[in-house]
């Protein structure tokens, strides 16, 4: 890669890439800046700043603590089964709690023990759960000495995750009926899955038409026009404006209008949204609730929440809608553990899919008769959710499917360490982080944006030509379209100052926006680069004038 500005042309060319693909061009052009010149004896004073991508730099340490206490406990349980050198038994059920309570007198100060009795004895006050067999499932799940069985998720599991979403996703007031849940390997196995067992059991067919509520994370765009499925895509735009030069990244009531075609089998969104960083209005949500109860009763819904937890009062589409949403959750921002890969995939066991399931022409029916006829007598019966876990193994090693059993004892304590009082004094302290980075970022940028009492600002996605327009009018506007390229600001700012950030064209949102992640550096880095931002779009109104002399 070149030192020396790239042509318009060569932008261009970059510019057809994926935006996580040309965030490593970005990488490659700051790293270069922070190098300074070959030969040069001074250091560059150049800092690469990527706030590309959306990894936190922070962490919960109290799950983590009471997960690594609870491995302790564990082990001492598999060599009081079998001793001998590195080798020992699978921990007993029977009397697992009484022994569970010895170890915590034995060791009051072993790092994370009270907070793992608080989860323990927790699960058992909301959830009513056997002592011993609660005790069990979490001890035999840290040591990983099983295939998980059930393969969907564990039991007791799967009861305190159902907890913490209808606390979290569903504002503490859930749906009536229950919501079945699938452990994933995050949120991005979660998408896969559902995509493939979609196409798979003949509720979607390629070629079908879909919509995406935009601007949404890239995957969602790529997946759809990948060959497997060459979805026909009807784009909901959030192209409302609260002034001249400043957009509320709301739905227009036309937009969401949209939906009402029946012809349209499945909407996709992320709410919060990402990059704007919002989450769905009532008067949206109450829209779209409308329209599933007279003109697409049979809509399916896709919903990623994963940013749901930094909006106060948040409420899901699938509290709201619960028999046409498949909602997919994970915890990897929220807890900083997206290396642990922890997600999950909830529907409700009365739910759309399984009833269109039971309407399928009898050939389709015969067809998924043979394809999961292996596993049941009456496959005909086996559910959606279910269907779920064969397919994510071919079917044929169903018997070994589940995410690994360590990571499901893990989103089982990271979900108990929210019901506590420490869990939320957490959530409020993560929310904090970036509302005052994204302060710093509009300080040092001088630019504005609508205010929104619902936004998560986990991101935020800058549309640098609405700002021309807002600060030096039409003329500017329309000399930056003319001139250069859309992702132009973001050569520059890579080339020039070392920062790294995505374009929002790339999320299906306006050409000449940007988004800026608020996760994953320090507060006074957003500030610089608030400033590095102003710097460019300064130069961008000097060349302006300059062209008119």
């Amino acid at each position: 890669m070149t030192k020396t500005p790239l042509t318009r042309e060569q932008i261009k060319r970059y510019a057809q890439l994926s935006p996580f693909e040309l965030k490593n061009v970005f990488i490659e052009l700051a790293q270069q800046a922070q190098a300074g010149e070959p030969g040069q004896k001074e250091k560059s004073s150049v800092q690469m700043l990527n706030a590309g991508r959306g990894n936190p730099n922070w962490i919960a340490t109290g799950p983590r603590e009471a997960f690594f206490a609870l491995g302790h406990f564990a082990l001492e349980e598999s060599r009081r089964v079998w001793t001998a050198d590195n080798l020992g038994g699978m921990p007993e059920k029977q009397g697992a709690h009484e022994r569970f309570a010895a170890f915590v007198r034995r060791h009051p100060d072993l790092p994370g023990i009270e907070l793992l009795t608080r989860c323990v004895q927790h699960g058992i006050q909301r959830f009513g759960f056997d002592e011993d067999d609660w005790v069990h499932e979490l001890t035999d799940g840290i040591t990983g000495d099983n295939y998980p069985v059930p393969d969907r998720m564990l039991v007791h599991g799967e009861q305190v995750v159902r907890g913490y979403l209808a606390d979290e996703m569903c504002d503490g007031n859930p749906p009536a009926g229950t919501m079945s849940l699938f452990a994933t390997e995050g949120g991005t196995a979660a998408m896969c899955y559902i995509f493939d067992s979609l196409i798979k059991n003949g509720l979607l067919a390629k070629g079908d038409r879909i919509a995406l509520m935009v601007p949404v994370f890239t995957p969602y765009i790529e997946i759809a026009e990948l060959d497997t499925y060459g979805f026909d895509v009807t784009y909901i735009s959030a192209d409302k404006f609260a002034e001249t030069g400043v957009r509320e990244w709301r739905y227009p009531e036309e937009e969401v209008a949209k939906l009402e075609d029946p012809e349209i089998k499945l909407v996709c969104l992320v709410n919060p949204s990402n990059p704007p960083s919002l989450a769905l209005s009532s008067r949206v949500a109450d829209q779209i609730r409308e329209i599933v109860a007279s003109k697409n009763p049979g809509l399916l819904i896709i919903t990623d929440d994963v940013y749901g937890t930094f909006v106060e009062g948040f409420r899901s589409l699938a509290a709201d809608l619960p028999r046409n949403t498949l909602l997919v959750y994970s915890y990897s921002k929220h807890y900083g553990c997206t290396g642990w890969r922890l997600g999950v995939i909830g529907l409700n066991d009365d739910n759309v899919i399984d009833e269109r399931l039971a309407a399928l022409p009898q050939q389709d029916k015969d067809r998924l008769a043979r394809r999961y006829g292996s596993l049941s007598l009456e496959p005909e019966k086996i559910r959606f959710i279910d269907r779920l876990v064969a397919d994510s193994r071919q079917v044929a090693l169903n018997h070994t499917a589940g995410l690994s059993l360590p990571q499901q004892v893990m989103m089982t304590l990271c979900s108990l360490f929210s019901m506590l009082d420490e869990g939320q004094a957490y959530k409020h302290r993560i929310r904090a982080i970036v509302r005052q980075r994204l302060e710093l970022l509009l300080e040092g940028a001088h630019m504005k944006i609508s205010h929104d009492e619902h936004r998560a600002g986990y991101y935020v996605e800058l549309d640098l030509l609405a700002e021309a327009e807002r600060v030096h009018g039409k003329p500017f506007a329309d000399f930056l379209q003319a001139t250069y390229e859309p992702v132009d600001p973001l050569f520059r700012l890579a080339q020039q100052t070392g920062v790294v950030l995505l374009n929002g064209g790339g999320f299906e949102g306006p050409q000449w926006s940007v988004r800026v992640s608020l996760a994953n550096l320090d507060d006074l880095d957003y500030l610089k680069i608030g400033h590095h931002l102003r710097v460019i779009f300064d130069d961008y109104v000097q060349e302006w004038k300059d062209a008119q002399h």
